[in-house]
C-alpha cells in the first residue's frame, strides 16, 4: 500500500493579507466609535454604504476578469480600503457620492493597474481627492461635534438626509453644519485675528480641535496596537508625525500668535488616521526601512506645507499621494547593499 507524502512546512496558517486587513479593521473600531460618537449615526451609514459597494464592484471586476471571486473577497482589502474612505467623509454626504467615491477606488486606482499589489495610489485616499476637487462644498459639510450640536439627529433622520435629501423641519445645511477645526482656524487667521482670540473659540478644546482630539487618540491607540502586532513598522508614523511637528514647531516658534501649535496640527484633522493607517499602505509606500523614514517624513512636511500655504486645510491625502509616486525614487536610492557586491555592481 502506497501512502501519500507530504513536505513541510506541515503548519497551515490563514490567508496573511486576510489575517492583516483583518487586524487593520479591529485597529480602526476605536476610532470609529469615537466617530460616531461625536458626529453621529451618518458615520456608520457611510461605512455601510462604502462596504456594500466596495464588495460590489470587487466581485463584478472579478467576474469579467474571470478571476476567482471568493477567495479575493476574502482578503477584505476592498473591505479596508471601503472603510477608510467612509471614515474619511463627512457624515451626512449624499449616498451616490461616496458609492462613486469607492467605485473609483476599486475600480480605477485598484484593479486598473491589476488589483491588489499593483496599485502606484492609495486606493481610499485618491477617491477621496476625486470627490474633494469634484464635490469641494459637500465634502466640507461636517457637522458640529457633539458637544456642541443644537440639532443632534437620530439614526433615520440621518439616513433620510443621506439618501434622500431631506431635512427634519425647520433646519437646513447652514443650521445642522459647521467648519472643521482647521476650516477655521485658516478662516480667521485669514481676517487676521490672533491665536489667543482663536482660543476662546468653542471650537477649541485642550490641545486641539475639540472632539477632534479625542478622535485623534483613539485612532493612535489603534495604530499602536497594529505597532504592536507588527503589522506595521514604526518607521512611517513617526517619521511622518516628526515631519509635522517639525514644521509646525518652528514656524509655532517664530510667531505664536500666528501660527498654530504642533499639537493643534497633530490633533485636528485626519493626522494620526493618515499616520498609522493610510501611509502605512505597504502596497503604496516605501519599502526600505531609510526610505520609510524619508517617506514619512516628508508626508508630515506636506501635510504642513499645505495645510498653510495650499488650498486645502486638511492636506493628508493629497500628501500621501504626492509621496506615492515618489515612493519607487525614494527606495531605489535607499535601497541596502547587497553582501558581497561590488559598489558598482549594487548601485
Amino acid at each position: 500500500m502506497e501512502f501519500p507524502v507530504h513536505t513541510s512546512p506541515y503548519g497551515q496558517l490563514p490567508n496573511n493579507v486576510t489575517r492583516l486587513m483583518g487586524q487593520v479593521l479591529l485597529a480602526l473600531v476605536p476610532g470609529i466609535i469615537a466617530l460616531v460618537y461625536y458626529f453621529g449615526w451618518g458615520v456608520l451609514i457611510n461605512i455601510g454604504i462604502a462596504v456594500t459597494t466596495a464588495v460590489a464592484a470587487e466581485a463584478g471586476v472579478l467576474r469579467l476578469r474571470k478571476r476567482p471571486i471568493l477567495p479575493t473577497l476574502m482578503d477584505l482589502s476592498a473591505v479596508v480600503t471601503a472603510v477608510l474612505l467612509a471614515i474619511a467623509l463627512p457624515p451626512l454626504l449624499p449616498w451616490w457620492m461616496t458609492v462613486l467615491g469607492v467605485l473609483f477606488a476599486i475600480i480605477m486606482v485598484k484593479h486598473l493597474y491589476g488589483g491588489l499589489g499593483y496599485n502606484p495610489f492609495n486606493p481610499a485616499m485618491a477617491a477621496y481627492a476625486l470627490l474633494l476637487v469634484s464635490f469641494p462644498l459637500s465634502m466640507t459639510r461636517w457637522l458640529p461635534p457633539e458637544m456642541l450640536n443644537q440639532y443632534p439627529l437620530d439614526f433615520l433622520q440621518s439616513l433620510t438626509i443621506i439618501f434622500g435629501g431631506r431635512f427634519p423641519d425647520n433646519l437646513s445645511w447652514d443650521a445642522i453644519t459647521s467648519a472643521t477645526p482647521l476650516d477655521e482656524m485658516r478662516t480667521r487667521l485669514e481676517m487676521h485675528q490672533t491665536i489667543s482670540e482663536l482660543s476662546q473659540s468653542p471650537l477649541w478644546g485642550d490641545f486641539g480641535g475639540r472632539g477632534w482630539e479625542w478622535i485623534g487618540n483613539w485612532f493612535l491607540i489603534g495604530g499602536l496596537f497594529l505597532l504592536w502586532r507588527k503589522v506595521i513598522s514604526w518607521h512611517i508614523p513617526v517619521a511622518m508625525i516628526a515631519g509635522l511637528l517639525l514644521s509646525a514647531g518652528i514656524f509655532w516658534m517664530i510667531d505664536p500668535e500666528a501660527m498654530p501649535s504642533p499639537a493643534f496640527h497633530l490633533f485636528s484633522g485626519g493626522m494620526m488616521l493618515g499616520a498609522f493607517f493610510i501611509a502605512t499602505d505597504p502596497v503604496t509606500a516605501s519599502t526600505t526601512p531609510r526610505g520609510r523614514i524619508i517617506y514619512g517624513f516628508l508626508i508630515g512636511v506636506t501635510v504642513y506645507i499645505i495645510r498653510t500655504w495650499g488650498g486645502y486645510p486638511d492636506a493628508v491625502a493629497f500628501a500621501v499621494l504626492l509621496m506615492n509616486m515618489a515612493a519607487p525614487t525614494i527606495d531605489y536610492y535607499t535601497k541596502p547593499k547587497v553582501f558581497g557586491a561590488r559598489e558598482d555592481e549594487d548601485g
